[in-house]
């Protein structure tokens, strides 16, 4: 252990485990030395608990990271509803237009599948039901295809609509 005169700055090389007082063989000064300190008890069990949070966070990321790559692959073909307005035909009768888009999530081509369109009440009981063909038989990994499609069934008593994949209802 090195050990520094305060008077005149001679630098002396002592054992460790040496304490107490001692002079300066230059200028005569006389001082203290004791013992480097050891770390603290305390901040090492913080230092620990710190370890041992970051690695369960970690481990938490991974894990929520591994089970978004399950359901992708789980579920590669996405279709969504992003617009519905209405039409009135010749009859005056009123139908919707439904638009979306179907999303393949996945990093294969993938065949895109019949959609359905699905119509229902107010208390959430389906009304109607309506299949129909995308433009696009096959999706590169992470395209996407529009659509837009009339139904056939009047608009009266509809409160929502949702877009299935016919393959995901087999």
């Amino acid at each position: 252990m090195k050990t520094v005169c305060d008077f005149c700055k001679t630098e002396y090389n002592v054992a460790a485990s040496m304490r107490g007082r001692v002079k300066c063989a230059v200028c005569g000064h006389a001082w203290h030395i004791n013992p480097p300190r050891r770390a603290r008890a305390g901040l090492m069990i913080i230092a620990a608990a710190t370890a041992a949070l970051a690695a369960i966070v970690f481990s938490i990321a991974v894990i929520t990271r591994h089970n978004a790559d399950a359901a992708a692959a789980a579920r590669p073909i996405v279709a969504t509803v992003t617009d519905i307005h209405s039409v009135i035909d010749a009859d005056g009768t009123a139908h919707f237009v439904v638009s979306g888009r179907v999303t393949n999530q996945s990093g294969d081509i993938y065949g895109v599948p019949d959609l359905i369109i699905v119509s229902h009440d107010a208390a959430g009981t389906e009304i109607a039901r309506q299949k129909f063909m995308p433009s696009a038989t096959l999706l590169d990994p992470g395209a996407s295809v529009e659509f837009s499609h009339t139904l056939s069934a009047p608009s009266n008593g509809v409160k929502k609509i949702t877009v299935e994949l016919k393959d995901q209802m087999d």
